[in-house]
């Protein structure tokens, strides 16, 4: 009795710790005021601001796009490498090659991002490419980390799959090509779209390695927030935050949503077999 008392005390006050922040971020960005920390009354005037600054917008946009290119991008290497892993056996170079799939993982930021600043500088003296920093070298970098992460994600549920239903497939006459797309893609789809949110969101909300491969005139939104907040937190910053929550927040329930019915269709799809 005293234990659940204090699981349920703990769950509690981590709760509050995680979501006290968000919840009065979200309610500070409908303040009349100009100053974040002082209430001036229930106003949706900083969304209007934030909707009409074509900077905003224009780095949203440019965001989005880099995260939805480079976590689909990721999502297609991300399975390749969990194929070549965990249907090829122990190949030759099978250690190393694991250990380099998913040390973006480990690396820090910083590393990171250095590393492939020196890569296109050196690819620069070498070809010409790239001839400038901007969208090609930010989404050649976050496909690299977010792939490290896609692989982890991916390869992992191709570890708890039931390979006879493959087998018995091939045994009908289907082919590899044929068994994948029609056997096995089904039963990994919650990791496919696990992993591409979790891409998608690395890529988003990436700032360190972004500030290293991009150029001038293409700012990021976690760039465009960076050097705001370096001259004070305003509230349409407060609405910005507010509207990025909400549409995580969507893409979670979708998620959860979606991720349930694929695991009892992998579920059906086995009694079946």
């Amino acid at each position: 009795m005293k234990n659940g008392f204090f699981l349920r005390l703990a769950l509690i006050l981590g709760l509050l710790f995680f979501y006290i922040p968000i919840i009065l971020l979200i309610i500070y960005s409908f303040n009349s005021s100009q100053l974040v920390n002082l209430w001036g009354g229930f106003s949706t005037a900083w969304y209007q601001v934030l909707f009409t600054d074509s900077t905003v917008l224009q780095a949203a946009a440019l965001s989005i796009e880099i995260a939805v290119a480079a976590s689909t991008l990721a999502l297609i290497l991300g399975t390749a490498t969990a194929v070549a892993l965990r249907r090829y056996g122990l190949f030759f170079g099978r250690s190393f090659f694991y250990g380099m799939s998913i040390t973006p993982i480990v690396l820090p930021d910083i590393v990171m991002g250095l590393s492939l600043l020196l890569l296109f500088m050196g690819l620069n003296d070498l070809t010409g490419f790239p001839n400038s920093y901007g969208f090609g070298t930010i989404l050649i970098a976050h496909t690299t980390f977010c792939t490290a992460y896609a692989t982890m994600v991916i390869q992992s549920r191709f570890g708890q799959i039931d390979r006879s239903i493959e087998e018995a497939a091939m045994d009908l006459g289907a082919r590899p090509a044929k068994t994948f797309f029609l056997i096995t893609l089904p039963q990994i789809s919650s990791a496919l779209v696990a992993a591409w949110l979790l891409s998608f969101t690395l890529s988003i909300d990436n700032l360190v390695v972004t500030s290293f491969v991009s150029g001038p005139d293409t700012t990021t939104l976690p760039l465009f927030i960076y050097a705001t907040i370096r001259n004070g937190v305003t509230p349409e910053m407060n609405a910005l935050a507010t509207i990025m929550i909400l549409v995580v927040t969507t893409a979670l329930v979708l998620a959860a949503v979606f991720l349930p019915k694929q695991g009892k269709r992998s579920v059906r799809l086995k009694k079946n077999a």
